[in-house]
């Protein structure tokens, strides 16, 4: 297979994707497509958030490895860079500014664009006075103003990510520009990403009337900031306004697919989110790193001779070496997943577990998952333990009940962590990026 198209959507939740069994047509084109291939129902992401995800998706490893998030390692392969060297055209386009060139993920590509600007005068401003005025009462002044702007008019103070319609004509323009020469195209989509700010056309398609770009960044805001006092009719809006992104994703998605289509006769795509989302069911609006309302994500490739639904546990970095070996190419040393295509053409599969990890302010969380047991490290001590066969909304926790399955998990985060040691990279160190694009990370949630 010499023609390789791998598609993500950023935030997109299993659970309201059509073919996982959501009521609402949210996916019209993404479940034409799942249903002429591989549908992987268990697919778990390593953690919920870019940041730890992509690792993953792209370099095949856990998000702790090779010196963590901070920055792809230089003893780590980003897909692309296999892709080029067997000779490939490569091209990614994308605006998830975790994901830019800042972050070491440029690498391997002919075409590569990221949405990282040069900075404007605001951003400018705004690194003056992080720079000059930081730790005064002017600066302080000066940030609580910006903020109360957002949370209390609802005006947009910023860029958020690049809208999926600006990136579909990127890449059809990519392919336009292509040849019959050997292909790998990457397509990632921001706009299931919080704030949600869909067209009126597909809003409608949810309910009856339209909710205003400021209605709903206040909504945002109140869901961030005071999650307690946000009513359910309020919540429902926010789920009206989210499933309305992804229809309008899977409209992008349609016609992506439609141009490569004109393009190309055969090949591999593959379809997959980098985490879910979740509202307030656990208090709170984003977090829930480790639970799988916010680490199942879709994942299907098509292309291949099969249109079979499996429910063998998969971690997204698995991703990687599938699409290298869907092209009879081999996968680097460094990668820690397993293709897929084992599983499909003959059922065998490796995978036991899902590991993951990230980091917050108190240190380092830990989280392994196996078909029927999840197994939580805080960084703060607490533990947490579910049986999900009968639990999986993870809400009773049998961590002091079933001290043997406990002592068993702990053992293989035990491993997982000598692992993580021996892959250590003590040159990766976070980027200084500038203030622009420190500042859209943090109107996207992102603590940057």
């Amino acid at each position: 297979m010499d023609k390789v198209l791998l598609l993500t959507i950023d935030s997109l939740r299993a659970g309201h994707v059509g073919y996982h069994g959501y009521e609402r047509d949210t996916t019209p084109n993404i479940d034409a497509l799942a249903a002429d291939g591989s549908r992987f129902t268990s697919a778990f992401a390593h953690a919920g958030s870019t940041k730890y995800s992509f690792p993953g998706i792209l370099t095949s490893v856990t998000p702790l490895s090779y010196g963590g998030y901070d920055r792809v390692s230089e003893r780590q392969t980003v897909v692309s860079e296999a892709f080029d060297e067997a000779g490939y055209r490569t091209g990614g386009f994308h605006s998830n500014l975790f994901l830019s060139a800042d972050f070491g993920y440029d690498r391997g590509w002919d075409e590569f664009f990221d949405s990282s600007p040069d900075e404007s005068f605001l951003s400018k401003a705004r690194r003056f006075a992080k720079v000059n005025l930081e730790g005064t009462p002017v600066f302080s002044v000066l940030q609580r103003g910006y903020d109360f702007i957002e949370s209390s008019s609802g005006v947009n103070v910023g860029s958020y990510h690049v809208p999926a319609d600006d990136i579909t004509d990127r890449a059809i323009d990519f392919l336009d520009r292509g040849g019959d020469e050997p292909t790998f195209l990457w397509v990632h989509y921001m706009d299931v990403h919080h704030p949600f700010l869909p067209p009126e056309e597909y809003q409608l398609e949810f309910r009856d009337d339209v909710v205003s770009d400021q209605e709903s960044i206040k909504l945002r805001r109140k869901c961030i900031e005071e999650p307690e006092n946000v009513t359910e009719e309020e919540r429902e809006t926010l789920i009206d306004l989210y499933d309305a992104e992804i229809l309008f994703n899977d409209a992008e998605i349609g016609r992506l697919v439609e141009a490569v289509e004109d393009e190309w006769d055969d090949y591999l795509l593959a379809l997959t989110s980098d985490h879910g989302d979740h509202f307030l069911e656990r208090g709170y609006f984003g977090g829930a790193d480790g639970y799988d309302i916010k680490t199942h994500v879709p994942l299907f490739v098509s292309g291949w001779d099969d249109e079979g639904s499996y429910d063998d546990l998969v971690g997204l970095s698995d991703v990687p070496p599938t699409l290298l070996d869907a092209a009879d190419l081999p996968a680097p040393d460094s990668y820690q997943g397993h293709s897929l295509r084992g599983l499909v053409e003959s059922g065998d599969w490796p995978r036991e577990e899902v590991f993951g990890g990230w980091n917050d302010e108190d240190g380092t969380n830990y989280v392994v998952r196996e078909p029927d047991w999840k197994f939580i490290q805080f960084s703060d001590g607490r533990e947490e333990l579910y049986y999900l066969p009968d639990d999986p909304d993870e809400r009773d926790n049998l961590v002091d009940e079933r001290a043997d399955e406990r002592s068993r998990l702990d053992g293989k985060l035990d491993d997982h962590r000598s692992r993580i040691q021996r892959t250590s990279d003590e040159g990766v160190a976070r980027p200084d990026v500038n203030e622009d694009v420190k500042e859209r990370l943090r109107r996207l949630g992102y603590d940057e």
